[in-house]
């Protein structure tokens, strides 16, 4: 209590794109009656693959206009993001199609409700969420026109109306607590409540992001944060990325949004597929008590990572190695494709769980070297890395190899909540406690308690896997492209 009675602001992340569909007061659906049962009503979560139809549609509708309205967005839109699963609830649900009046996203909502809105087009939109995942931009005074909507799909016909047209960077202040808030969280009535914005944007300003450095934040997926001076990025679109916005990490930089699908996530399919006979067999057994079997099985589970992680770092790679493609949840950047699948290549008699993990790991490090090379190709060189979250804290091996196949010094950040520190450090900028974030970051940043080097004998070696990695992904997405087109021309026969 006597903590919480000195705190003067508040502000969140949340992952994202997450949005939920909400009636005219701003109230999530899925918070009535009628639809508290009801996922469509829910808060579409960020990983969410559903809309992967109306994405590609969106892809398609975009290429006839003049203006290439995906053109700060890597040119190709996700169905992670926004209007994909806008529409897709859209045209899944007609109960929700009926009580929809606006969209919204989970850091701008959380904002809304803490400061005691009720009406949706009162609610202050975030820059990080708009620009990234919206289409909002500046050159087009906003959202894309209604005909553009309209002409996808007339569901959407005049929804852009139900959004908004202006927006604002994390550093800016919502309003103020609502006394029951206060009341509820035991805050003092006076706390401000700054803009939400995106976990991983304030989670690389949490930890200490600097110009020409991509900040990982590593945990099922990973987001990939960089910041550059408007100068350096002026004229330049980048391709395939998740988006380039002014303001969306810190105000006056551009901010520039990557990452992967499946990252900790890989890890954790992979300790999932090994501990079968644990769930499957041994759960069944008679030979020992309840107690003790669930106890030996989560003692064996929770050893799975950290001894194949010991072993895997003794093994000595070649060319020749099994490899592995990381797309196991899709592709998000370079080039969104969530249709793409995951694969292991080089299997033989003598493949073990060991390698095979050291392959999955060596993959999911391959697919972020693939987003710094896209980087460097577009004019936006990266020159170090800052690792953060859960992977980068708790595995030595992963960001070890990290380091050997980016060719790359990496310096994990000490704090084990860059997005919570991020979101605090924005709160006290919206509060005044600082004039600027970055005078923020400056003074409550922890620093690095670890950094990886590359080895220089390796190198080359994870050189010329990286291009084998790149020949069988090649493959993998021609294959996976001849097959759709030979299924939408059945459906169109």
């Amino acid at each position: 209590p006597e903590i919480a009675s000195k705190i003067k602001a508040l502000s969140v992340d949340t992952t994202g794109s997450t949005p939920v569909a909400v009636d005219k007061t701003g109230t999530p659906l899925a918070l009535l009656p009628e639809f508290e049962e009801n996922p469509n009503a829910m808060f579409v979560l960020w990983k969410d693959h559903t809309g992967v139809g109306e994405a590609a549609e969106i892809n398609a509708h975009s290429e006839k206009f003049d203006i290439n309205y995906l053109q700060f967005v890597g040119g190709i839109y996700s169905s992670e993001w926004f209007w994909a699963k806008l529409l897709h609830v859209l045209r899944a649900d007609e109960k929700v199609r009926k009580a929809i009046y606006s969209f919204v996203e989970h850091c701008d909502w959380i904002p809304f409700l803490l400061t005691g809105g009720t009406d949706v087009h009162q609610m202050k939109r975030g820059v990080c969420s708009a620009g990234h995942k919206i289409l909002w931009a500046k050159e087009w005074g906003g959202l894309p026109p209604n005909e553009f909507f309209a002409s996808l799909d007339p569901l959407l016909d005049g929804f852009t109306d139900r959004l908004f047209k202006d927006t604002y960077a994390a550093d800016q202040a919502v309003g103020i607590i609502t006394k029951e808030w206060a009341n509820r969280l035991g805050l003092p009535e006076t706390t401000v409540i700054g803009m939400g914005a995106y976990d991983a944007h304030m989670g690389a300003v949490g930890g200490q992001i600097e110009p020409s450095h991509l900040s990982k934040v590593m945990g099922t997926s990973t987001c990939d944060m960089m910041v550059a001076p408007v100068k350096d990025v002026e004229g330049k679109l980048i391709k395939g990325i998740c988006g380039q916005v002014p303001g969306s990490v810190i105000p006056g930089m551009i901010g520039l949004e990557a990452g992967q699908s499946a990252f900790g996530d890989a890890y954790a399919w992979y300790k999932r597929l090994i501990s079968w006979p644990l769930q499957n067999i041994l759960s069944k057994s008679s030979l020992i008590d309840e107690a003790a079997k669930n106890q030996l099985i989560k003692e064996t589970e929770d050893a799975i990572i950290p001894e194949l992680s010991k072993l895997a770092s003794q093994i000595t790679v070649d060319e020749n190695s099994e490899l592995a493609v990381d797309w196991f949840n899709g592709r998000r950047t370079p080039d969104a494709n969530q249709l793409l699948t995951a694969s292991i290549t080089g299997l033989d008699l003598g493949s073990d769980a060991v390698r095979l993990f050291r392959a999955v790991v060596e993959s999911t490090c391959f697919g972020a070297k693939a987003i710094v090379e896209r980087f460097n190709e577009q004019g936006i060189p990266v020159k170090g890395l800052i690792g953060l979250g859960g992977v980068a804290k708790k595995s030595p091996f992963i960001m070890q190899m990290m380091a050997d196949v980016m060719n790359m010094p990496i310096r994990i950040h000490k704090s084990e909540q860059t997005c919570a520190l991020g979101a605090a450090m924005f709160a006290a900028t919206a509060a005044g406690v600082y004039s600027k974030v970055e005078q923020a970051m400056k003074a409550m940043g922890q620093g690095f308690d670890a950094e990886y080097h590359p080895d220089p004998a390796l190198v080359p070696v994870y050189q010329k896997r990286y291009e084998k990695y790149k020949e069988v992904g090649a493959f993998m997405e021609a294959q996976i492209t001849e097959q759709l087109s030979f299924e939408l021309s059945l459906m169109n026969a």
